[in-house]
């Protein structure tokens, strides 16, 4: 990995020249693990494990005494230096030590409170917005990405097809669930994201929390599960049934398997996101059902379970060969139920590359 962090950080170099920036405050965290090989869970924003500012010249990996030893272990290629008397102290210290006076940061990811302690500790010092290169630079991903998120997509289909003799009238929704994470730390390293699994009129709620509800024959199970696996998620969903299932979600469940092969069909390098989804929202708009299509067709899938490109009506931005998108068309009927079908896909040139098997598929006339 070394290699792939060694030019990552140089590309950073070459946009803190062209801003002309001396330095940038890493402090989402997976661009944190991106650009440095450091993972380990942030718990809430006022509790990070730290940060990382990269300079010109030098790679710093801010941190306090419970993540030393993980920190030099995992991110070789950068200094770690703690803070003992808090971040703003210690940038406080650095900025001067290293003639930092324009330093990038990240907005969305620097609560309120520790900006104003920090642009008050750095002065003269000026911190200034650095934008999504960082985030852009992880839309694109490399061989060795793809294939971790390959395998972790591997093990979740695992770990589903282990979950489906479990799926039996009387069991609740929250009893498959724990069977899921079970599954997921045994073979891979947890959840990408807590599943769903939101059975009968559950079903109609695209992020409803798995509860105490019993599966029951005929209505639809939307189960909404990923792995995570050498640092990178997968995503995938499939809608299952017990039993034969009512001929009203038999026609919704072709609807939406119609669509989702539709955006597989039109997904290639040089389209634009809003038009991926076009190519499935009109399948449903057609067939009587727009209205129930309530969410955006996908997402990008990497370190993180949401990240670049949003494949949205409303995002005109191209799609590029190297990023990995879902494919999850839905549809969802408020009080009766709801059909969801999710597949990764690696955009190429000339089409899209599915992660996801062809497994799990009901074949309903």
């Amino acid at each position: 990995m070394k290699n792939e962090i060694d030019t990552r950080l140089s590309r950073l170099r070459r946009s803190l020249v062209a801003r002309d920036l001396q330095a940038v405050l890493v402090t989402c965290p997976e661009n944190r693990y991106y650009l440095s090989g450091f993972w380990a869970e942030d718990l809430g924003l006022g509790e990070s494990a730290g940060c990382l500012l990269i300079t010109r010249n030098e790679n710093l990996l801010l941190t306090d005494g419970r993540y030393k030893e993980q920190a030099t272990k995992e991110a070789p290629l950068f200094q770690v230096q703690l803070y003992k008397k808090g971040l703003p102290a210690l940038l406080k210290q650095l900025f001067r030590d290293l003639d930092i006076k324009r330093c990038g940061f990240e907005p969305p990811f620097l609560p309120v409170a520790t900006y104003k302690k920090i642009k008050h500790a750095i002065v003269p010092a000026t911190l200034v917005d650095f934008g999504d290169l960082i985030f852009k630079m992880r839309a694109i991903k490399d061989h060795e990405e793809l294939a971790k998120i390959g395998r972790a997509q591997e093990v979740a289909e695992e770990v589903f097809a282990d979950i489906l003799p479990e799926l039996k009238a009387g069991v609740t929704e929250r009893e498959v669930a724990f069977l899921i994470l079970k599954g997921l730390y045994l073979k891979a390293d947890g959840p990408s994201f807590p599943p769903i699994v939101a059975s009968g009129p559950n079903a109609a709620l695209p992020h409803a929390i798995p509860g105490n509800r019993e599966l029951k024959a005929g209505e639809p199970i939307i189960i909404d599960m990923g792995a995570r696996l050498d640092g990178y998620c997968s995503d995938m969903t499939r809608t299952m049934f017990i039993g034969e299932p009512d001929p009203y979600f038999k026609e919704i469940y072709n609807v939406v398997k119609d669509a989702q092969e539709a955006a597989q069909r039109f997904i290639r390098a040089g389209i634009r996101c809003k038009d991926a989804d076009g190519a499935a929202r009109e399948i449903i708009e057609q067939r009587g059902f727009g209205e129930y299509f309530v969410h955006s067709l996908g997402h990008g899938v990497g370190i993180a379970i949401h990240e670049a490109p949003a494949v949205s009506f409303r995002n005109r931005k191209l799609l590029r060969a190297g990023m990995v998108i879902t494919v999850e068309p839905g549809i969802y009927i408020p009080g009766k139920g709801g059909v969801r079908l999710e597949n990764m896909a690696v955009v190429e040139e000339n089409g899209c590359r599915l992660l996801t098997s062809s497994r799990f598929y009901y074949e309903f006339q």
